[in-house]
């Protein structure tokens, strides 16, 4: 899941076209100017008439770079991280599920991703390079071409509700991070390049226990639990040919291209991989309704060349989908609330300055 400074792997979706050379970005300008006429034009909306799923739409921050907010279990707080209040990189901060009492969480050193709150509320855990250095680490080269950091010094912590007495729970000398809790709080999966490849892995909640879910070449993250607990979904490349050699260069130098990306599930009793989506475009960001048969994601595969990433519900068993959103920009970072009663996700809607990324919540219905 935006900062000026650096670009955490999972929010690097959100600043492609600000962060690519010059050079890049005529390629692709025709669309791209096009797309933000249209954002402009719709200044101030933050609802569509298309957007028949969602209800009472609500926006819950404004200004700075906002995204990736979860819910906790009885719904009355969200945990998110952000660029904001004059911040060079990525904070972790806790609100109310109506945009209240925002305090940032983290420590305030370092760079931070991927927060969650455990399901008793009893803890929290996020992704931080502070015990690397307290500064924020330096943006990758992009004389190469548009590239995510995969920084050394990501590891899983642990701390209490409000981020007191941070614990480590991973300590690989590679990243790691995209760690969430399953519903019942007695896992966690998260990301590693541990073994050289970008892989998914489960542990304990203390940090024990952990096994290796995924074996296959491409990135493998963002994975999330099913409301019962017995499945995941997750999004993954699998390069072939030239770019998987590319892929692993880069891997070398702790980056990634970001490229196309499908959503698989897995089960985690037989753990044989199931890819639902195969459209050549960036799919990412899924999260599982709590019906257990319905996955909701971002997506830009009505014209996987360009910038405008909306959500999509697909059935795990029919494959059938359904458009959510339809913000001529970015939306992305959907999550249900544990009773599925609403739906929390990121978008440039409605921003002041282009690129601005804010927090919204609306009823699903």
């Amino acid at each position: 899941m935006l900062a000026k400074a650096v670009l955490p792997l999972a929010l690097a979706f959100v600043t492609l076209w600000a962060a690519l050379p010059a050079q890049a970005q005529s390629a692709q300008a025709q669309s791209a100017q096009a797309q933000s006429a249209q954002a402009q034009s719709d200044a101030g909306r933050i609802h569509y008439e298309a957007e028949g799923r969602l209800a009472n739409v609500r926006q819950l921050t404004f200004g700075g770079q906002n995204a990736e907010a979860y819910f906790s279990a009885d719904g009355d707080e969200l945990i998110m991280q952000a660029t904001r209040d004059g911040r060079d990189c990525d904070a972790i901060y806790r609100m109310g599920a109506d945009g209240s009492n925002l305090r940032m969480v983290s420590s305030g050193e370092g760079v931070t991703t991927c927060s969650f709150i455990a399901p008793d509320d009893g803890a929290i855990i996020y992704s931080s390079t502070h015990l690397a250095g307290p500064a924020c680490p330096p943006k990758p080269d992009y004389s190469r071409g548009y590239v995510w950091a995969l920084y050394d010094g990501y590891d899983v912590f642990k701390a209490g509700p409000e981020g007191e007495n941070p614990v480590r729970l991973t300590e690989t000398p590679r990243y790691d991070a995209e760690a969430v809790y399953s519903p019942q709080g007695d896992r966690i999966v998260f990301t590693s390049l541990r073994t050289g490849d970008l892989e998914l892995f489960m542990m304990n909640p203390d940090g024990s226990g952990i096994e290796q879910l995924t074996d296959e070449p491409g990135y493998d993250g963002g994975a999330f639990f099913s409301r019962d607990g017995r499945w995941i979904v997750w999004r993954a490349s699998r390069p072939e040919g030239q770019a998987l050699e590319d892929y692993r260069a880069l891997l070398e130098e702790d980056l990634i291209r970001p490229g196309k990306l499908g959503i698989y599930v897995m089960s985690l009793e037989d753990r044989e991989p199931i890819r639902l989506t195969d459209n050549g475009a960036a799919n990412f960001g899924p999260y599982w309704h709590p019906d257990g048969r319905h996955v909701v994601f971002a997506s830009n595969m009505v014209d996987p060349e360009g910038r405008n990433f909306d959500l999509y519900l697909i059935d795990v068993e029919t494959r059938a989908l359904e458009r959510i959103t339809h913000y001529p920009g970015f939306d992305g970072f959907p999550m249900f609330s544990y009773d599925g009663s609403r739906l929390v996700f990121a978008s440039n809607r409605n921003g002041k300055v282009r690129g601005e990324t804010n927090v919204f919540i609306a009823d699903w219905r």
